[in-house]
């Protein structure tokens, strides 16, 4: 998300304000970090951890590289670069929260992983082409192209955070639980993004403006992360128990007698498998004392 908090140019006094921007949501990162050590959930959520630290790391480099006054070139590289390796990590905690939202369901899991990762190469291979197709320079069109796959990321935040609202309750998981919470801020943050580079094609006099909508939606989605992560979680309600719910278990049930079944699903299994030749060798015994009765 670094791309959200740099625009710079030249040092001045307007570049002050996000800068601030900048400091104020390096400090919030770095409450996160703190909680998530504190309340021991960084084994919980490593790919979070990570990507909140690297994104302290990256935008204080930025930020120290910019006041420096170092060269363009030096700038550009060590910009896009950082923001490259970010957006792999974005795609790491979609992946992370996804995994964990479908957590009673090994063969949802499965399944949900091969979608997720051809979802992410399809992406990759359209962003490819749409860039590399122009008639542009070769730093151009990688430029481009990291353009095209950030904002394809964006769009599939706000998927991640549709499926949330929509089944929330199935999957047993309160608003107020940190996978939630993880998905509600990607989600929004990514929407008021679009909306915000969409805005700034049609509204070039707005510019500014928006950039300070833009930097105090994302760090008052740092502060919501941080709160989220300091109050204690609601246990996660059995999604086995209520009627309402057993869609999920009936398509988990089907996918794990298919190929789609991995380990996981194997392993979830096998005490169940050993059981029923146990049960089913009781009744025989038990219904041939009957006959010879």
């Amino acid at each position: 998300m670094l791309a959200r908090l740099w625009r710079l140019g030249p040092v001045n006094a307007s570049e002050w304000i996000p800068s601030i921007f900048v400091v104020l949501t390096a400090v919030a990162q770095a409450a996160i970090l703190t909680v998530l050590v504190k309340r021991n959930k960084r084994a919980d959520y490593p790919v979070f951890f990570w990507y909140n630290a690297f994104a302290v790391v990256g935008a204080m480099t930025l930020l120290i590289s910019h006041l420096a006054k170092v060269s363009v070139g030096q700038y550009f590289w060590s910009y896009w670069g950082l923001n490259v390796v970010l957006m792999l990590l974005e795609m790491g905690l979609m992946y992370e929260i996804f995994v964990k939202a479908l957590k009673p369901y090994n063969g949802l899991i499965d399944l949900g992983k091969m979608l997720f990762r051809w979802a992410l190469a399809f992406l990759m291979i359209a962003a490819a082409l749409t860039s590399f197709a122009t008639h542009v320079s070769t730093l151009e069109k990688c430029v481009a192209f990291v353009s095209q796959l950030e904002q394809s990321l964006r769009l599939m935040q706000c998927g991640l955070l549709l499926l949330f609202f929509l089944f929330e309750r199935r999957l047993g998981l309160a608003w107020r639980s940190h996978t939630i919470s993880i998905g509600l801020g990607l989600g929004i943050s990514s929407s008021i993004s679009l909306i915000i580079s969409y805005m700034h094609t049609r509204f070039a006099q707005w510019n500014s403006t928006l950039d300070i909508v833009d930097y105090t939606q994302y760090l008052a989605i740092m502060a919501f992360w941080a709160v989220c992560f300091y109050m204690r979680e609601p246990e996660r309600s059995n999604v086995l128990e209520s009627p309402s719910k057993l869609i999920f278990q009936r398509w988990n049930e089907v996918l794990v007698s298919t190929r789609f079944a991995g380990a996981a699903a194997t392993a979830s299994m096998g005490h169940l498998d050993s059981f029923l030749p146990n049960v089913e060798q009781t009744v025989d015994r038990v219904m041939a004392r009957k006959m010879v009765q």
